[in-house]
C-alpha cells in the first residue's frame, strides 16, 4: 500500500482552482504522488512522461483521453517551450481537467521565454521522508512563532538511525539494505549528472561536473568557499560558480546563508552546504548537521508552499566566529535556533549569546543521546529524535 504523503491534501485542494507544480530531487516519490492523487480523486486520468516517445506525440498533438478529468506532465520542463506549451493547455481546457506538472529540476526557476504564469499555479517542492512524516500520519499544526509540539514515541530513535543511515529517499529507505542502497546512489548520481542536467544545460565538461559532485559530501556543514573548489577542478570562478548553481537547481545540494542583522555583526561571506540526501555525508557528525538542517528546510518549505509564510532557514555566525547551526526566520524575524551537538550536552556559549542579542523566541540543543529532555536559561535541550519528530 502506497504510504500518503504530507503534501497530498494541500495539492488536492489547490488543483480546485489552480495548476499544482510539484518539484523535488529526482526519485523523491513526485511521480508517486501524482499517480496516488489521480488514482484517489479523479476517475479517469493521463500520466504523460516527456521521457517516453509515444507520451511525447501525446504530448506535442494535445491528443489527450477525452474521459481524463487530471493531465500529470512529467519532465515537461526537458521541452524548451514548455511554459507556454502548458499555458496554453490551462487556458484553453481548465474547465476539462486539472494540470499537475512534475519536474526533477526547479520548475520555479525554468521560465524560458514567453508570457508569465502568474496566478495560474501553486508550487510545491516535494522533500524525502522525515522524522515526523515516518510517525504519523498526521500532519501537525504548526504556525510561526508558536513553541513546537514533541509527542512521546518509542519507535523514534530506531526510525531516526534508520533515517539517518539511508536518507529519506523511498527506494533507499526501505530496502533496508546497504548494498541496495549504494546501488541505488551510483544510478541516481550518474542520471542526475548525464541525463537530466546533460538534457537542459550545455555542460561542456560533464567529467569534471563528475569529479565536483563526488567530492561535496567532504564539505558538507563547513563554510563554501568557490575559491577552494575553483582551484581543486583548476576552473574559473565564473564556472565553478554556474555548476554550483545548476547542482542546486537540480536538488543535488542547498545552501544557507547567514541571517544578517545590525544587532550582531554578522559574517557577509559564504554559505554553508548540505546535500538532499544526507545519508551520502561521509563524516557522521557532518550528517547528523545535514539531516537536522533537512527536516528545518522542509518545515520552511512547507510553510511557504502551503502557507504562504516567508519562512527562511539560515545560520549565525559573526566575526568574531561566534556560531549557531540553524535558525528559522519568518519575515526576517527570528523564531527558534537550532544547535546540533554528538553527546554533548552542555549548553553551547553561542546559543546563550545570539539567543540574548536577537531576542530568539525558542532556542534548541540537540544531541544524538536517547531520552534526554531538559529545560536550562529558556534553552531547551533534547534528543534530536525527540525534536524532529515534532516537526514536518
Amino acid at each position: 500500500m502506497l504510504k500518503k504523503r504530507y503534501l497530498q491534501a494541500k495539492i488536492e485542494k489547490d488543483l480546485e482552482s489552480k495548476m499544482v507544480f510539484i518539484g523535488g530531487p529526482r526519485q523523491v516519490g513526485k511521480t508517486t504522488l501524482s499517480n496516488l492523487i489521480g488514482k484517489e480523486k479523479y476517475p479517469v486520468f493521463s500520466y504523460l512522461n516527456w521521457d517516453n516517445s509515444q507520451d511525447k506525440k501525446i504530448i506535442m498533438s494535445s491528443e489527450f483521453d477525452p474521459k481524463s478529468k487530471l493531465l500529470i506532465f512529467d519532465e515537461i520542463h526537458k521541452y524548451p517551450r514548455w511554459k507556454n506549451y502548458i499555458k496554453g493547455q490551462f487556458d484553453k481546457y481548465k474547465d476539462r481537467f486539472s494540470i499537475i506538472v512534475t519536474g526533477s529540476a526547479r520548475l520555479d526557476l525554468y521560465k524560458k521565454g514567453g508570457d508569465s504564469m502568474m496566478g495560474r499555479y501553486h508550487y510545491f517542492r516535494l522533500h524525502p521522508f522525515s522524522l515526523a512524516e515516518l510517525l504519523s500520519a498526521k500532519l501537525p499544526s504548526i504556525e510561526p512563532f508558536t513553541e513546537l509540539s514533541f509527542p512521546e514515541n518509542q519507535q523514534s530513535f530506531p526510525i531516526f538511525q534508520k533515517l539517518l543511515t539511508f536518507g529519506g529517499f523511498p527506494e533507499s529507505l526501505f530496502a533496508e539494505n546497504m548494498e541496495t542502497s549504494r546501488r541505488w546512489h551510483n544510478q541516481r548520481i550518474e542520471r542526475i549528472v548525464k541525463e537530466d542536467i546533460r538534457d537542459i544545460e550545455n555542460i561542456r565538461n560533464l567529467s569534471l561536473l563528475q569529479i565536483l559532485v563526488d567530492n561535496l559530501p567532504d564539505r558538507v556543514g563547513s563554510l563554501l568557499s568557490l575559491n577552494s573548489l575553483r582551484e581543486d577542478l583548476e576552473v574559473t570562478h565564473k564556472t565553478i560558480s554556474f555548476w554550483m548553481n545548476i547542482l542546486e537547481n537540480f536538488y543535488y545540494h542547498y545552501r544557507i546563508y547567514p541571517y544578517m542583522s545590525k544587532t550582531i555583526r554578522s559574517l557577509k561571506k559564504e554559505p554553508k552546504m548540505y546535500l538532499w540526501d544526507w545519508s551520502q555525508v561521509p563524516d557522521d557528525g557532518a550528517r547528523l548537521e545535514n539531516i537536522v538542517g533537512s527536516h528545518l528546510l522542509k518545515l520552511c518549505h512547507y510553510l511557504h508552499d502551503a502557507k504562504g509564510y516567508k519562512a527562511e532557514l539560515s545560520f549565525l555566525r559573526d566575526i568574531d566566529q561566534r556560531e549557531v547551526d540553524f535558525l528559522i526566520t519568518v519575515d526576517k524575524k527570528p523564531w527558534l535556533a537550532v544547535e546540533v551537538k554528538t553527546t554533548e550536552q552542555k549548553i553551547s556559549k553561542d546559543l546563550y549569546y545570539f539567543g540574548e542579542k536577537l531576542k530568539i523566541p525558542f532556542r534548541y540543543q540537540l544531541t544524538t543521546t536517547a531520552n534526554v529532555d531538559f529545560i536550562k536559561d529558556n534553552i531547551r535541550v533534547m534528543s534530536v529524535d525527540k525534536f524532529l519528530s515534532g516537526l514536518i
